[in-house]
């Protein structure tokens, strides 16, 4: 029974002759080693488009950058951090955004539009978010404006997707160059969420938003991420 137990919890190879010996620990290292440094290597090695270029947005564009988005407070995530980039640059939000989450109850509507001054003066004093009054009220009734889109449609993410017909637009950008910075259907959009009393919603920060919330396919044709977000 000992010699059983044993062997239950020994690491074996195989060998040509079906005999076995135990994994010494030092293989178990090279090897784990080994399977590491291949997929750093298989990381480093992979075409992305050419904005991904540190530890901050390499993950993002990895994993989040035009993913469709169906979560309402990922949307609202999106909605405010897109806003609140307005003049600066994604990667200044994405230092900031951990810290955003926090502050701003995890980006959960309901409880933003409820902030009063007392939380404005606290927020303005946050030196790890972005200290803008004008953005900052932006947010608070962002979040109510937001809150009437889901009672007159259900979800905003049933009000946000018709401007693309429901479905990711799929784009074929074989340069960053040729992206633009707006089009018929963020000004569609922006035009929308303005008149129902959004602000920060300009057409180019709402093509930034279907960008990132995957509404259109912006990956560069020879990005590895192109092709499986076009299935």
């Amino acid at each position: 029974m000992a010699g059983a137990r044993l062997r239950e919890r020994t690491i074996l190879y195989g060998s040509n002759r079906g005999l076995l010996r135990p994994r010494r620990r030092s293989e178990e290292c090279n090897g784990s080693e080994t399977t590491g440094a291949m997929i750093a290597s298989e990381q480093i090695n992979k075409v992305r488009c050419a904005w991904a270029a540190n530890e901050l947005n390499i993950p993002y564009h990895d994993e989040e950058w035009g993913v469709p988005v169906h979560d309402e407070h990922t949307w609202f995530e999106f909605l405010i951090l897109e806003g609140a980039q307005a003049g600066l640059s994604w990667d200044t939000i994405l230092r900031k955004r951990a810290r955003y989450r926090e502050v701003f109850d995890g980006f959960d509507a309901v409880k933003v539009a409820r902030y009063d001054k007392k939380k404005v003066r606290e927020l303005l004093r946050d030196a790890e978010i972005i200290r803008n009054r004008l953005k900052i009220d932006a947010t608070i009734s962002n979040a109510r404006a937001f809150l009437e889109v889901q009672k007159e449609f259900g979800t905003f993410d049933a009000y946000i997707w018709q401007f693309v017909g429901g479905k990711p637009k799929q784009n074929a950008w074989k340069a960053h160059k040729r992206l633009p910075a707006k089009t018929a259907e963020s000004d569609a959009l922006s035009k929308d969420l303005k008149k129902r009393g959004f602000r920060f919603v300009g057409s180019t920060i709402c093509y930034a938003l279907m960008q990132a919330t995957g509404m259109v396919n912006d990956h560069l044709v020879d990005c590895f991420r192109y092709e499986e977000l076009s299935k």
